[in-house]
């Protein structure tokens, strides 16, 4: 591709990916950087523009599974796309969004060498590990601060991000008000993501459902001012659900939005299962192409590039 042809589509997903490539090398090695806020404010400048270039070929680049790298470090980008994207709705300002960008890239990176132990095991985690969960946010903060980071906003967004307004979280159990708004926000980021995105040990959750099991936690209740702004920001069928339609057409939601009071749709085949060649743009706001469910990829049984639905700007 010519530098032109680049400069005129930038890649949503060739900016995430290079991103997670350049934090995963910090995170890494961060227990022996010193001065590292000014790269982490980087990374998180360069997720937060890939995002203003297209927000919904970032969501849809969670779902579909479009992010190289570790699961660990991966999820931190993912979280950082999805709270970008709320923290949007709360128009909250650019040097703020970005602050929160940054806490999203970084707050478990104080269990980041345990990552990898944890996706393989088979069996259930004994009580060592688990206290390395519940202290993770604690040895984050440790690790932020000495590496060079001292803003209090991102400090105290990663020491509360899995603090529960009743005190019933980790590690301090501390409570409504101590919560911060922006704490909660990348908390509900982290634990949507971790719903929504495949692992190697089991599938992804189908978004809409995401949204109802965390609006049914009972033993950690989420904001539910929050989760609204998450249904209205982000809708029940995010860019990147596989949906079957009333019609029986299967397809990719392209965007949250279409102008008509609906959602673009992109439809793969048809209610007899044939390939549609080329595929057929629908809009969900018309009856028989009103979305009946998300699919999982199994059910689903599509295969397609983000480039073949979005174009350029979905490019790898």
């Amino acid at each position: 591709m010519s530098e032109t042809m680049t400069a005129a589509a930038p890649s949503v997903l060739r900016r995430l990916n290079l991103s997670n490539q350049r934090l995963e090398k910090l995170l890494h090695n961060l227990r022996n950087e010193h001065q590292a806020e000014s790269e982490l404010r980087a990374i998180a400048l360069e997720v937060l523009q890939a995002v203003d270039i297209q927000p919904d070929i970032a969501l849809a680049s969670i779902l579909l599974c479009q992010i190289a790298g570790s699961y660990a470090v991966r999820h931190c980008i993912e979280t950082a796309i999805v709270t970008i994207i709320a923290a949007r709705g709360l128009q909250l300002d650019a040097a703020q969004i970005q602050t929160l960008a940054a806490a999203a890239l970084t707050m478990n990176v104080g269990m980041l060498r345990h990552n990898e132990s944890f996706q393989h095991k088979q069996s259930s985690l004994s009580h060592e590990e688990i206290a390395v969960i519940r202290r993770h946010p604690e040895e984050s903060v440790n690790l932020l601060k000495h590496a060079g980071i001292d803003d209090d906003e991102w400090i105290s967004c990663v020491l509360l991000h899995h603090e529960n307004d009743d005190g019933s979280g980790y590690p301090a159990g501390v409570a409504s008000p101590k919560v911060t708004r922006n704490a909660k926000l990348l908390s509900l980021a982290d634990r949507y993501c971790a719903q929504v995105s495949a692992r190697n040990y089991r599938r992804s959750i189908v978004p809409d459902q995401a949204l109802r099991n965390l609006q049914q936690d009972r033993q950690a209740p989420v904001d539910p001012e929050l989760l609204q702004l998450f249904r209205l920001e982000l809708g029940d069928y995010p860019p990147g659900t596989l949906v079957r339609l009333h019609n029986g057409e299967l397809g990719v939601v392209s965007g949250r939005h279409d102008g008509s009071g609906g959602q673009p749709i992109c439809c793969l085949r048809d209610a007899d299962g044939s390939a549609l060649t080329p595929p057929v743009q629908r809009s969900s706001s018309t009856a028989d192409y009103a979305i009946c469910a998300a699919l999982s990829e199994d059910e689903a049984g599509l295969r397609f590039s983000m480039k073949q639905i979005w174009g350029e700007q979905a490019s790898l």
